[in-house]
């Protein structure tokens, strides 16, 4: 893994500098390390053939769309060096190590394993950041937690108190409304399978660190993905784009 960013955005300059000028010495230097301070991960799971989307996998929804408007949002309201493109990260994957911020979207289809579960707990561990989102209601919740449990049988899930770091990072999210999937919003709702009310929880090592950011009845990809769409809420939209911002300052400062 990449030296933890404890050391603050200012000296990445120079953890980058000296980053190229190690790998101009090691022939044997990954044709893939990242170039940028900051790309956009999507975490590969298996959903034991449950997702509910057609054939796609659950771990792709929104893919493609939902991290273009990520970069394009993020890199507006920051000064982040953002890829322009995101990448999919298979837990079993050497490349796991080098990205401080990892998504998985429709969590509560997810089944990972004890070795998944092993390398994710390592992931986070060492300094990783696992944000979740997009889904609903206590069965898929039950569902998630299965697999989280596995992860870390020891840790609570803990509400995200109000004056936490993560909602203050660069925004102050104080008011918080629920941001919906676009096709609850399309049946005059916000919310899916009776998860009506949104809740911040999360997981944090032993230093206070946030760990695991659970958006739990919420679509924030969705208001990523529609950022350009008249029938997506434009509120809905900059909200999303401001917890966006705050998990990936928080990720790559604590």
């Amino acid at each position: 893994m990449r030296t933890p960013i404890t050391t603050r955005l200012p000296a990445l300059a120079a953890i980058a500098l000296l980053a190229l000028v190690a790998r101009g010495d090691d022939s044997t230097a990954r044709e893939d390390w990242p170039t940028r301070e900051f790309e956009f991960a999507r975490l590969i799971y298996d959903d034991g053939g449950d997702c509910i989307w057609g054939w796609d996998p659950c771990w792709t929804v929104d893919r493609g769309d939902a991290e273009y408007f990520f970069h394009k949002g993020v890199s507006r309201l920051t000064r982040v060096d953002m890829a322009s493109q995101g990448v999919d990260v298979d837990l079993a994957s050497d490349t796991l190590f080098d990205y401080p911020f990892l998504y998985a979207v429709e969590v509560g289809f997810w089944r990972l394993s004890e070795s998944d579960a092993a390398r994710l707990r390592e992931y986070l561990l060492r300094g990783g950041f696992l944000m979740v989102d997009d889904f609903h209601g206590p069965e898929q919740w039950a569902w998630f937690m299965d697999s989280l449990n596995r992860v870390f049988p020891d840790r609570p899930v803990v509400n995200i108190a109000d004056n936490d770091a993560v909602l203050h990072a660069v925004y102050s999210l104080d008011e918080r409304i629920q941001i919906p999937g676009i096709r609850a919003l399309m049946m005059g709702v916000t919310y899916e399978y009776g998860g009506v009310e949104p809740h911040w929880r999360g997981i944090f090592d032993d230093d206070g660190r946030l760990m695991v950011m659970i958006n739990h009845n919420m679509d924030l990809g969705d208001s990523w993905e529609h950022a350009d769409d008249p029938s997506y809420p434009q509120e809905m939209t900059t909200l999303g784009l401001r917890f966006a911002v705050n998990y990936v300052i928080y990720a790559m400062t604590h």
